[in-house]
This record gives structure tokens, sequence and C-alpha cells, in this order.
């Protein structure tokens, strides 16, 4: 059996936690994002990679901020309606 990340449905969702893999997710998404361009570049001018990284440093921070929001948010919404309308009609 493989294991699972989902946590029981009777306690709220850690809104820290969702947002450390939103920000793991966002910064795999941006680095994959931002490679492939960073690839041809390198093979047409020979730029270093490091120069090239940190011109797009900005796009990656944004994408780990705006994924680790993203991620955190959801998870605050899932709690405050599990809260207010899923929890309460059970008490």
């Amino acid at each position: 059996m493989l294991p699972s990340l989902y946590i029981a449905a009777d306690k709220p969702w850690s809104v820290r936690r969702a947002a450390v893999y939103g920000a793991a997710i966002g910064l795999v998404a941006a680095l994959f994002k931002s490679f492939v361009p960073l690839h041809q570049t390198l093979t047409t001018t020979q730029s270093s990679l490091a120069e090239n990284l940190v011109a797009k440093l900005p796009e990656i921070v944004a994408a780990t901020l705006v994924f680790a929001l993203l991620c955190a948010g959801a998870s605050a919404l899932r709690n405050f309606v599990a809260q207010n309308l899923i929890w309460r009609r059970d008490a």
C-alpha cells in the first residue's frame, strides 16, 4: 500500500504545511519553465548559466510565492468551510 499525505478530515488542514508544499511546487515549476529557454540561449550564446538564472530569479521567486499563497489560501478556505458549514451541523 502506498503512503498517503491525506490527514483525517475531522481536524483542520495545516495552512503552514500547505504553503510549504505550494512553495516547493512553485519552485519546481518555475525552474522547469526557466530551463528550456535557458538551454536554447546557452546553445546560441556562450553566456553562463548562473547569469541567466540570475536574470530569471524574479520570475522564480514570484512563482514560488504565488504557489505558496495559493495553496495556503485554499487550505484556509477549506478550514473555514469545514468549520462553519460541515462540522457545525454535526455538533
